[in-house]
């Protein structure tokens, strides 16, 4: 069986903390990019989450990121639109642009998950009328490109300066580095329609089909059906939550297959009234890992992977995950090495683990 050919190839990372010491969980992650970067990944990407022990601005945290990194792409998987206001979130992510000097991808998505407690928070008073979907990403996909506020003649007086007003900093190219996170046919082909990048992941909504990877090929159709012709096509990442266990000890690799266990009866059958159906996490040895990769036929339709790291895992982990993706998988996927990779410099900042048989 011909293993598929994968580039660029990057990680999501959930940017877990504890509740009392949230300093030293960001910085874990902050390192983490780093390490990414050091081991030759081309995008290292951050959840953004309210109300739970994560990152609730992904353009502060990836402002930070880019001052840690100097080549990798930082993006953000996903922002629910429903919490933001269009033209300030733009402002933010044009200024983490700017930053980074271009290397921003922004995911984003529809709604607002615990609407009921903060609703009213966010949006002082009633927005229960309000757009908190795709009309509302449009209009961060508008102030994105820049156009100038009001008349021909409206300008704007700053100390110093007289200027027509649009967004500032206006970072160039950045409305072209624009995803959408989409799980369902409706998402994929309103994605498609405006041309944005697309990412999916390991959950997808089963429409006529329990079966996880025929929904997800079928989402993959409707996006590329729906792209404007004459446009060079956008990109489309894949998510696969993948532990590799070759540099693991074994204590780690009883741990690991424990989460695996623990969330495969969920890929069995579609969970809940939106028929939610869930990819099987791929989790074992390299060459397993290899293997299953190369029976995924989603897979073999797309160009980009992003890694999904699992929420509970430590920095240490995650590391380890990364240095064996790094050098035993992603060479045999065509991603072949970028800066320094293999050898003892790519695992210098892994602590050392005794490599045992699994059992």
């Amino acid at each position: 069986m011909s293993r598929p050919a994968i580039a660029p190839l990057a990680f999501l990372t959930p940017g877990n903390f504890a509740d009392d010491d949230p300093y030293g969980g960001l910085e874990d992650t902050l390192r983490l990019f780093a390490h990414g970067e050091r081991l030759g990944f081309d995008g290292a990407w951050i959840r953004q989450r309210h109300l739970e022990h994560g990152v609730g601005s992904a353009a502060v945290f990836l402002a930070a990121a880019s001052q840690r990194t100097e080549r990798i792409e930082l993006g953000t998987a996903v922002i629910p639109i429903g919490y933001e206001n269009p033209f300030r979130l733009a402002e933010d992510l044009s200024l983490a642009d700017v930053l980074s000097r271009g290397r921003l991808q922004v995911g984003l998505s529809t709604g607002m998950p615990h609407a009921d407690l903060l609703g009213g928070l966010v949006h002082d008073g009633d927005w229960r009328s309000l757009d908190l979907s795709y009309g509302r990403i449009d209009r961060v996909v508008g102030h994105l490109r820049g156009a100038f506020l009001g008349g021909p003649d409206t300008v704007i007086h700053s100390p110093g300066n007289v200027q027509r007003p649009r967004l500032q900093p206006y970072a160039a190219g950045l409305v072209d580095r624009v995803w959408y996170g989409g799980g369902s046919l409706r998402s994929a082909r309103w994605a498609g329609e405006r041309g944005l990048n697309l990412l999916t992941g390991n959950i997808v909504t089963g429409e006529g089909t329990d079966d996880f990877a025929t929904a997800q090929l079928a989402l993959l159709d409707a996006y590329r059906s729906a792209l404007p012709t004459g446009r060079p096509e956008p990109r489309v990442a894949l998510g696969r939550v993948i532990v590799p266990w070759d540099s693991a000890d074994t204590a780690t690799r009883t741990r690991y297959r424990a989460y695996a266990e623990s969330r495969h009866a969920r890929t069995l059958a579609p969970q809940g009234p939106r028929r939610t159906l869930f990819a099987p996490d791929l989790v074992g040895g390299a060459e397993q890992i290899l293997e299953a990769l190369a029976a995924d036929p989603v897979v073999a339709s797309v160009r980009e992977l992003r890694l999904e790291l699992p929420y509970e895992f430590h920095r240490e982990d995650y590391e380890q995950i990364l240095h064996d993706v790094r050098n035993l998988i992603a060479p045999e996927l065509g991603a072949g090495p970028r800066d320094a990779v293999s050898g003892a410099g790519a695992g210098a900042s892994i602590r050392p683990r005794t490599r045992e048989s699994a059992g």
